[in-house]
């Protein structure tokens, strides 16, 4: 199914920013799924994966400390969403944000829309 992402913005450096990835109409069950990212003159850089059955996580050196990503289900267990929470927010981190499925993804379809982050003063 197609992810929507959401919740990115303009920040000042240090700045925190949590990002959304829905899957309307979908949960995540068995899934793992990564943040992908594309700063501006760059390629898909891979930022970090959640592996939905164990929990277990992994970050990108550059982000490791600062971003945690999970997962977190309506009610109902009828919907996921997976987040990215971001802290201490730099002008690298620009970007446009990307959820997709697999570990250690580093490209992102063509279809998929992302989610806009600026650090900036």
């Amino acid at each position: 199914g197609q992810f929507v992402e959401s919740g990115g913005g303009s920040v000042q450096p240090g700045g925190s920013l949590r990002l959304s990835c829905a899957a309307p109409g979908f949960i995540f069950n068995g899934d793992s799924l990564s943040w992908v990212r594309q700063r501006p003159g760059k390629g898909p850089e891979w930022v970090s994966s959640i592996a939905t059955t164990t929990g277990n996580t992994w970050y990108a050196h550059s982000v490791q400390g600062r971003f945690t990503i999970y997962t977190d289900n309506t009610t109902d267990n009828t919907e996921s969403t997976l987040f990215l929470q971001m802290a201490r927010l730099r002008p690298e981190d620009t970007a446009r944000y990307y959820c997709v499925r697999g570990i250690l993804a580093a490209n992102y379809p063509a279809s998929a829309r992302g989610t806009q982050v600026t650090v900036s003063s």
